[in-house]
């Protein structure tokens, strides 16, 4: 049974199974891996439980002692470990997705929050919405943009989500204009991918004999339309998803909206993805009464006005170049209410809290007619690489 392979003075003879009678390792099933797979599963939903009743116990504590329940560095700290610890074993882009459900289920276990947002259900403030927060808030439609701020600004939401600039047709004056009548910070800010569909109830061109849109998504399919349908008459309504409910009771209109918004609304797609540039992205900003902390990955917006004499303008921006800050956006709008004065929006890289942000802010507070600190809050994680490009002040 056993093949002689020699003897040892120590321990005596020693054998070994001859090659055929050696044991053969069980090649394991589908069935085998699967089971290994649900125990696996038993122990990820015992300790996300065991993570959510943490975060309860912070939660807690957060409202004993006045804190922000939202703590963007700690979460991107997360984010950044997991990542380094996964060394590419699991894909990169769904282990963030993953976590952060993590974080908005821990969240809404700390606090349930209602978010504001410009309705009704479907459109891209809708998507920006819940890729921010999640799908355990409380969210309520608005009917406008300043609506958002009203529901902030009288408590009625913690938070609000608005349209502030799209990668191909700039930045949303109404967005600007409320900043300035309202306040409000910023608290954060999220990206949100635009693609567009020509949705009916037929899903046939042919039956279309008008196209209702937001004026934006109008403007970011102009070309299309002007291509392949000239003669039909466009109207502008509040929304995308405002848009899909005029198309599902009328047979004869259609409307140019997200793919959600037709799946919501029951229509069909009678052309997909009608935007005249792929990549066409929306920076949506979130608002509340609460500023952030520090993250260390940080913008700042700033409102102000200047002087009316020649180079105000430019001794304004050299307070910010001596200190090395970082300009990613400079936009001018009027100033309402008085005729041919101007407001410029600004993003800066950096926090309030920052010495050098501090202190260019107190400098330009004194050489501003007008100066209003919007807020510090973390860059949008594709903002990293959008701002690669920024302009150095």
């Amino acid at each position: 049974m056993y093949a002689r392979r020699g003897s040892s003075p120590r321990f005596g003879t020693i054998f070994s199974f001859s090659a055929r009678e050696r044991p053969i390792k069980k090649q394991k099933t589908i069935e085998d891996i699967r089971a290994e797979i649900d125990k696996l599963d038993v122990k990820l939903v015992d300790l996300l439980g065991k993570r959510a009743r943490l975060a309860f116990q912070i939660g807690r504590l957060k409202l004993k002692e006045s804190l922000n329940f939202y703590d963007s560095r700690r979460e991107q700290d997360i984010l950044e470990r997991v990542t380094r610890l996964n060394n590419g074993t699991f894909p990169e882009k769904s282990l963030v997705s993953i976590f952060q459900e993590i974080f908005f289920a821990c969240r809404s276990v700390q606090q349930k929050e209602t978010v504001a947002y410009l309705g009704p259900r479907g459109t891209f403030s809708y998507l920006a919405a819940l890729k921010y927060f999640g799908k355990e808030h409380r969210f309520h439609p608005a009917m406008s943009i300043e609506e958002v701020f009203t529901e902030v600004a009288r408590d009625r939401c913690q938070h609000g989500i608005v349209p502030i600039e799209n990668s191909t047709e700039g930045t949303v004056n109404l967005t600007l204009d409320a900043l300035y009548k309202y306040d409000l910070k910023i608290c954060g800010e999220v990206y949100q991918e635009v693609q567009l569909d020509l949705v009916n109830q037929s899903g046939q061109i042919a039956d279309i004999k008008v196209i209702y849109s937001h004026p934006q998504p109008l403007a970011q399919c102009r070309q299309w339309l002007r291509d392949n349908m000239p003669a039909v008459p466009l109207k502008e309504v509040s929304s995308t998803a405002a848009a899909a409910q005029q198309a599902a009771e009328d047979p004869d209109a259609a409307a140019i909206a997200p793919d959600i918004a037709a799946r919501l609304y029951k229509l069909q797609t009678a052309a997909r993805r009608i935007e005249d540039y792929v990549g066409n992205t929306t920076r949506f900003v979130v608002l509340s009464k609460q500023s952030m902390p520090p993250s260390g990955r940080d913008k700042t917006s700033v409102l102000f006005g200047v002087a009316d004499r020649p180079g105000s303008l430019v001794e304004i921006l050299h307070v910010l170049s001596e200190r090395n800050i970082n300009m990613s956006k400079i936009e001018s709008r009027p100033k309402k209410g008085e005729p041919w004065q101007y407001l410029f929006f600004v993003d800066l890289g950096g926090h309030y809290s920052d010495e050098p942000v501090r202190k260019a802010l107190e400098k330009m507070a004194q050489e501003c007619s007008y100066l209003k600190w919007l807020g510090s809050y973390p860059r949008g994680r594709e903002a990293r690489k959008i701002d690669k490009g920024s302009i150095s002040s």
